[in-house]
């Protein structure tokens, strides 16, 4: 946990590549080591009962943040400009936790219909067993949410893109709505990141990211982080405090140190990634490419105006029906890999199934494919789609 005091001390003007170098970084404080201590504790001693009566001393408990995980919540609030961050074992628990933190028995959110697969799970089963009424919405719907917010609407969840089918939703006209009738607006910011998107310049109270992604980069970790705005921050720390959900020192060191790589790492996924998208659009076996950055993207102007770059997630409709036909396609592929997660260095694909949809269904015509494209050279990649496309049957 940061309360954002040293994150301050990183200029404002600083430009965000600098920010990921130099933010959470105090090498005064360690005897001059560039990067700061792994700390593991449980315990911490106090120096006499008066101040272990009263707490009276930074760090208290191994739960409650050690230098090692400030050092990384320091970072993220200079990139977000958020009044503070918990750290969290797991992407998902960085959506479930703000969701408990913020929804009681009785209420009634609003989440997006193209949301995390796992986040719509947790919404149908365990929040809907806890009282909570979970609605569904259209993620074009923009300032026509308002129509939906009701007097016991406490949560606004968003994510733009919208999982798999990538449409990009109106953030600020979705937050001025919230925010008139008092609704907390919470985003899964984890495909753009801080440095492509920063949901609370643009009205967003909370911003979640899966660290497993970008910031670690490098598919061997498994992590959360949630940052808030003043309004939100002492609520969302106090349940975090309870929970007793926290991150290990040894994933916070290793996310801190590719963080300093993903301004770096993130153009590169970005210019594969639209290097692949338009070679894609293109292609004969290829429907329909969903990549907000192309011109041919329904909400491309959206994405313009709001975001400051793309990353190197994206999904195309193979021309088919037969998920027996797309299945040989995918079962061919060699170098890209067949798993879940994305944003490491290696590229992925995953044949997608939205059946839990009720209203983003994506376009339709064909069985979707989510890729994504990693560190390795497009004409590799190129290669191994078209073979594998030969191996499916989509042409000699």
């Amino acid at each position: 946990m940061s309360d954002n005091e040293a994150g301050n001390s990183m200029k404002k003007t600083y430009q965000l590549d600098t920010k990921l170098t130099h933010s959470g970084n105090h090498p005064e404080d360690y005897h001059g080591f560039v990067n700061p201590p792994v700390v593991h504790a449980s315990t911490v001693l106090y120096p006499n009962y008066e101040t272990m009566r009263n707490r009276a001393q930074k760090y208290t408990y191994g739960t409650r943040g050690t230098p090692t995980t400030d050092a990384l919540c320091e970072a993220l609030d200079a990139l977000e400009g958020s009044v503070g961050t918990i750290l969290v074992p797991s992407g998902l628990a960085a959506i479930t936790i703000p969701l408990l933190a913020f929804v009681s028995a009785g209420d009634h959110i609003l989440v997006l219909d193209s949301c995390y697969g796992p986040t719509r799970e947790f919404c149908d089963r365990t929040l809907t067993r806890m009282g909570v009424d979970v609605e569904y919405y259209d993620p074009l719907i923009g300032a026509g949410i308002a129509d939906l917010i009701k007097d016991n609407t406490s949560v606004v969840f968003t994510e733009s893109p919208g999982s798999n089918t990538f449409e990009i939703q109106d953030i600020p006209a979705i937050c001025k709505a919230a925010h008139e009738r008092n609704a907390i607006v919470m985003i899964d910011n984890t495909w753009a990141t801080p440095l492509y998107f920063k949901p609370l310049d643009h009205g967003v109270d909370i911003s979640i990211h899966a660290l497993t992604k970008y910031p670690a980069g490098h598919s061997d970790l498994v992590m959360g982080s949630v940052s808030a705005n003043e309004r939100c921050w002492k609520q969302l720390y106090a349940h975090f405090s309870l929970m007793g959900c926290c991150a290990s020192p040894d994933d916070s060191y290793l996310t801190l140190r590719g963080l300093r790589s993903m301004g770096v790492r993130i153009r590169e996924h970005e210019k594969n990634a639209l290097e692949m998208a338009k070679w894609l659009e293109e292609h004969p076996a290829v429907a329909t490419v969903m990549h907000p950055a192309l011109p041919s993207h329904p909400q491309h102007g959206l994405w313009k105006r709001d975001f400051k770059g793309s990353t190197g997630l994206f999904g195309f409709t193979l021309k088919t029906d037969d998920i027996e036909k797309a299945a040989r396609f995918y079962d061919a592929l060699n170098l890209i890999g067949r798993g879940y997660s994305w944003a490491g260095y290696e590229s992925l694909a995953v044949l997608v199934n939205l059946s839990d949809r009720k209203i983003a269904k994506g376009t339709g015509d064909g069985v979707l494919v989510r890729l994504n494209v990693g560190l390795e050279d497009p004409a590799d990649l190129k290669e191994d789609i078209e073979q594998a496309l030969r191996a499916g049957g989509f042409f000699n």
